[in-house]
């Protein structure tokens, strides 16, 4: 910093010396004192003149290196701002190093935040992009093989790998979503029987095709949610069932009404989740013993189902027995509850 503009941001201290130095002089002359005269107010003012310049000289190269440090780091724009600035002197200072930390934290903390969002986001395109190349390449297949006779059998198959299509791209699109999830929902009432037979159509041909018998009970419940990104989380949970649960196998849909809050619950009889993994299921990305061995998954499927339930202000638990059942409850708390979970 110059000295001119040092002196520029101590204009309010220049103005006031004048003017205190203006004052004692009229004091000082209108006495009427026969001793005093004007030699005596001049001698005066160039003293106190002399000496308060010799202070803004000392203040000036008291914190000269501090400002030059500052100047050095704008005009290079180094990296590492907050380890190469110099030591505070001044109270002043020690405040604005104080101020400059407190931001230097937010904005790492917010870079950090958008690294792992960005990796996390590569990591799924990366798993997503291997996962739908499967039924792409199944369907081609069945397409090249069957071409010339194809059969009705082979019609369903090849439109299951289309419907495992959607389902990959639908997840992506949801993901995507998650972020602005308050510009995109309209809560209403509704009735959750119909969602589910409609999530159950959906899944009609995988049914069919692996001959899992569907049993609904007591799902004409009132919920307060939204119908889109419920029936997507209802979705996600039947296609999971599916997959686990082997041919000939059963699937319980129903509702359960409690005094704090109702429940929908999807039930299967397939393969279970091992102890160890059931506390991890809703994990982004992680896949478990299941998925490992029998399955390639993205493991996003009951991340998002979570994700976006606690953002509608419902909540989902899983109860599971390996070799036996797996229970998926999705919960919506009664009205005085719901508030208190949604903030959460």
């Amino acid at each position: 910093m110059k000295f001119t503009k040092y002196l520029a941001d101590r204009k309010f201290t220049l103005l006031f010396y004048a003017l205190l130095m203006l004052f004692i002089s009229l004091v000082i002359f209108l006495d009427g004192s026969k001793k005093v005269n004007i030699e005596n107010v001049l001698y005066i003012n160039l003293v106190s003149l002399t000496f308060f310049i010799i202070y803004l000289i000392a203040g000036y190269l008291r914190l000269r290196d501090y400002y030059k440090n500052l100047n050095n780091i704008v005009e290079n724009n180094s990296d590492e701002i907050m380890d190469r600035l110099m030591t505070p002197i001044t109270h002043e200072q020690i405040l604005h190093h104080e101020v400059l930390k407190a931001l230097f934290n937010e904005q790492s903390s917010k870079i950090l935040s958008l690294q792992e969002h960005k990796k996390d986001y590569e990591e799924f395109i990366t798993s997503w992009v291997h996962q739908v190349k499967t039924p792409i390449s199944a369907s081609r297949l069945l397409i090249e093989n069957n071409a010339k006779n194809p059969s009705k059998e082979i019609l369903y198959s090849l439109e299951e790998e289309l419907d495992k299509i959607e389902n990959y791209i639908e997840q992506a699109l949801y993901y995507s979503k998650t972020d602005d999830f308050s510009k995109d929902y309209l809560i209403n009432e509704l009735e959750l029987d119909r969602l589910v037979k409609e999530g159950v159509k959906k899944q009609a041909k995988t049914f069919i095709n692996k001959k899992i018998n569907i049993e609904i009970d007591n799902t004409e419940l009132i919920v307060t949610t939204d119908k889109k990104w419920l029936a997507f989380i209802v979705d996600q949970i039947l296609a999971n069932s599916l997959k686990y649960t082997s041919i000939g196998g059963k699937i319980k849909v129903y509702g359960v009404v409690e005094e704090k809050a109702q429940k929908l619950v999807i039930e299967d009889n397939g393969i279970g989740i091992k102890e160890e993994d059931l506390h991890r299921v809703f994990d982004k990305g992680f896949t478990g013993y299941n998925g490992r061995e029998n399955y390639k998954s993205t493991g996003m499927g009951l991340y998002l189902s979570k994700k976006l339930a606690r953002k509608l202000g419902h909540d989902i638990t899983i109860e599971s027995k390996y070799g036996e059942y797996t229970r998926v409850t999705i919960v919506f708390p009664k009205l005085i509850d719901y508030y208190e979970i949604s903030d959460k």
